[in-house]
């Protein structure tokens, strides 16, 4: 790994010390949006681990430790991975509706759809998808981008379900020659920030996070004895 260039900014320094070699101003730009589109949102899995580990005035490494615990999670930031993981055994736009079509008949889940807060697009997809397009034409391979726009078409019409940030960087991500296995770490170094800042502002005005629970099952129970059930 080379070591890293005082004259390059962040996204740069890292696209750099990643790949070898300096990384032209266009994948520059994309890397630092998509980082910054990643670096905060709202009460997400990860933050709010952050802040209640914050809460119980835990220190801040094991704040953060949390929060990456939490985002490591395929249902949290481990999802753009298992979405690249899916365009990779589909492998061909053509046969994106059949392979789509035959997992939703088994009901498996189809990774970078629905989200949480947004019941229409997520606003940070408009801009992934867009760089994944922009990436598929500046490496001539504009089929990942393709089998992305056909699966997200058809989980929009089959399922009514909008692509959220994770399907769209799954490809960039890909095109810019960042292995599978970095996708998640990329999510943990863009989200540090939201993360920190979260924790601090939990610090100056402490209370501690503890979520009120209605027990719902059953009542009235008789005890039996362990030999008798």
């Amino acid at each position: 790994m080379p070591e890293a260039n005082p004259n390059l900014g962040h996204a740069a320094n890292f696209l750099y010390q990643l790949l070898g070699k300096e990384q032209d101003e266009d994948v520059v730009k994309m890397f630092d949006s998509a980082l910054i589109l990643h670096a905060d949102h709202e009460f997400n899995a990860s933050t709010f681990t952050c802040r209640v580990i914050a809460s119980t005035l835990s220190d801040m490494y094991s704040a953060v430790t949390g929060a990456i615990g939490a985002l490591k999670g395929p249902l949290h930031g481990g999802a753009n991975e298992q979405v690249m993981r899916m365009l990779l055994k589909i492998n061909d736009p053509a046969r994106a509706k059949d392979w789509v079509m035959d997992a939703l008949a088994r009901k498996d889940k189809i990774m970078g759809f629905g989200h949480r807060v947004y019941r229409t697009e997520d606003p940070r997809a408009t801009h992934l998808r867009k760089f994944s397009e922009a990436m598929g034409k500046k490496c001539n391979e504009p089929q990942w981008y393709q089998m992305s726009r056909e699966i997200e078409q058809l989980i929009l019409q089959e399922k009514k379900l909008y692509a959220n940030v994770d399907f769209y960087s799954a490809s960039t991500y890909h095109l810019m020659g960042i292995p599978l296995d970095l996708y998640t770490p990329i999510f943990a170094m863009s989200r540090i920030t939201g993360w920190v800042a979260h924790a601090l502002e939990q610090y100056a005005n402490n209370r501690i996070i503890r979520p009120a629970a209605e027990y719902i099952g059953p009542v009235d129970q008789t005890w039996i004895p362990v030999e008798k059930r």
